[in-house]
């Protein structure tokens, strides 16, 4: 067991959090999940990122130092989405744990984790692997988490700290995107490997369509694709709500194209979604006294843009045949790679897997795959994925509060930051853990600060 440098960092930033106030310490956690490459604490060959080490600071300063244990357990047992979240969690572990050892040896995985080398495509027996702990733990940290950002965004000002919680990681997204994108043969490139130290298989130094691919914090370029679609989501929603203007249309700009510039598959497949996704708000949100200048603007320009950029592509054919490349580099020839196949081949055992288990699954953790929907069917059967289809619903989906208030605007970008990720987890996800910041969102969308309306600017109006 060693603590890395970062862990240190990460130490000292608790430290200071916990005597600064809960307010930091809410941003800090919101901030640390940004490094998914990173391991603060090495146990062998397996590593405790840093978003899970601060979570230690958070419970102490949210149970202890700066809150009262008894409020926030109050709080995330009166809550339906933590009930649901929790039964997921419970079933989840104790099919981990009972699903590999009474299914031993029936049907042959593709594992997640390691095990013993396998034959054929990757395939082994049936067995417990090591997944099956660090899973279990993770799907404990979100319900914590998801628990913990309830309760701290249940009042005003956890509200707003939460907000700016995750404006920062989406900031702080950006800028390690931005910093790799300029750091090959620069000494800043050295320093990618503080935060680039946990036992994955990096892939920082591919190429796709003669460019270098942009991986961020993270291990690749589909993991940084699936954390900016996050941020499409919640900033784009603030920008077209009038919240935060300034900073969320930054970074929803800078996230857009840096996910472009990354050339994952997943995530340039999962933009257009994202976009759809907005404008469907920005219909909503525009018109009546309390409509936006920016939902406006994008109701009207965006149709308008498509068309011009559509006529800009038929009426230059250099220009027409660069994109048609790209695309076709990242997307229509991707089906033939063979990293598609290979992740095909994971979905398809999957699959098999479930329906070799009677739709109950082969336990939390045990197969990987290349869709969430796929991991939740195939680990947690259907159970498990109606638990948390339940939790998505009540806790992401279902409106709540007075529309148009700022909690309500920013409940909303919450909404759609959730959604944008699963979008990129649904084409890419390996696991059935969605993350901590997807679980800091839903905790921030599915809470509700007593009164009518936090006191804050009006946005900008359309008129």
């Amino acid at each position: 067991m060693g603590i890395e440098p970062i862990g240190l960092v990460t130490l000292a930033v608790g430290l200071i959090c916990l005597l600064r106030g809960s307010g930091p310490t809410v941003i800090a956690f919101s901030v640390f999940p940004v490094l998914g490459g990173a391991a603060a604490v090495l146990i062998g060959s397996t590593g405790i990122q840093p978003g899970h080490l601060f979570l230690g600071f958070l419970i102490l300063s949210t149970l202890w130092l700066h809150g009262d244990a008894a409020t926030v357990t109050d709080r995330a047992l009166r809550s339906q989405p933590f009930i649901w979240l929790a039964l997921l969690v419970v079933y989840g572990i104790l099919a981990g744990y009972f699903a590999p050892r009474l299914l031993e040896g029936t049907m042959d995985i593709i594992p997640l984790g390691t095990s013993a080398s396998g034959g054929s495509e990757g395939k082994i027996p049936l067995m417990p692997v090591s997944g099956n702990f660090t899973q279990a733990v993770y799907l404990i940290a979100d319900l914590v988490t998801f628990g913990l950002i309830l309760s701290i965004a249940s009042t005003h000002q956890g509200f707003r700290h939460v907000t700016f919680g995750v404006l920062a990681f989406g900031a702080a997204n950006a800028f390690f995107g931005i910093a790799d994108l300029v750091s090959a043969g620069t000494p800043l490139a050295d320093l990618f490997s503080y935060i680039r130290n946990a036992a994955y298989t990096f892939h920082a130094d591919e190429m796709v369509a003669g460019m270098r691919r942009v991986i961020g914090s993270w291990p690749e370029a589909s993991a940084f694709a699936g954390a900016s679609m996050a941020v499409v989501g919640f900033c784009g929603t603030l920008w077209i709500c009038g919240r935060h203007s300034a900073i969320s249309g930054l970074l929803f700009v800078l996230s857009s194209l840096l996910i472009v510039r990354s050339t994952s598959s997943g995530g340039i497949a999962g933009l257009p979604i994202c976009f759809a996704i907005l404008y469907l708000t920005s219909l909503f949100r525009c018109g009546g006294s309390t409509g936006t200048r920016a939902s406006l603007s994008v109701v009207l320009a965006f149709p308008i843009a498509a068309l011009m950029l559509g006529f800009l592509l038929a009426l230059n054919r250099d220009l027409y045949q660069e994109v048609y490349r790209f695309v076709d580099i990242t997307i229509l020839s991707k089906p033939a790679s063979l990293s598609a196949l290979e992740r095909g081949t994971w979905n398809a055992s999957g699959l098999a897997n479930f329906w070799q288990s009677y739709g109950f699954g082969v336990g939390l953790g045990t197969v990987r795959t290349s869709s969430f929907a796929v991991a939740l069917l195939a680990n947690v059967g259907v159970l498990g994925t109606i638990f948390f289809l339940a939790f998505l619903m009540t806790a992401v989906i279902l409106p709540r509060g007075t529309s148009r208030t700022y909690e309500a605007d920013v409940g909303l970008a919450a909404r759609n930051g959730c959604l944008c990720l699963i979008v990129g987890a649904l084409i890419s996800g390996s696991t059935v853990d969605l993350g901590l910041i997807f679980f800091i969102m839903a905790g921030l969308r599915a809470a509700n600060p007593a009164g009518s309306g936090l006191p804050t600017i009006s946005p900008d109006r359309a008129g």
